[in-house]
């Protein structure tokens, strides 16, 4: 049986994944979210600075900024150092 995610590595799949623009749509469908949760996920994130929202022709995307870098490295470390490999997408 898989275990659950923590948010730490929702965080995580969340930002590597906006390393180039994403649509919400595209997000949640990727890092298997339901709409409500991806709204708070999404909206923790882009009010911590870690994600930026673009819009472009009346449509919204997200994009992991500089400080997101810093997270992704750490998050990665520590995970590495715990489970003696890196993290991954369990989609």
């Amino acid at each position: 049986m898989a275990e659950r995610r923590t948010s730490y590595e929702i965080y995580w799949e969340i930002l590597v994944y906006c390393r180039t623009p994403r649509t919400f749509t595209a997000i949640i469908g990727r890092c298997d979210l339901n709409s409500k949760t991806g709204q708070e996920y999404l909206g923790f994130l882009a009010g911590r600075g870690f994600l930026a929202v673009k819009s472009d022709s009346g449509r919204s995307t997200y994009i992991a900024t500089d400080r997101a870098a810093g997270y992704t490295a750490l998050f990665t470390q520590l995970y590495q150092g715990l489970f003696d490999k890196g993290p991954a997408f369990r989609v």
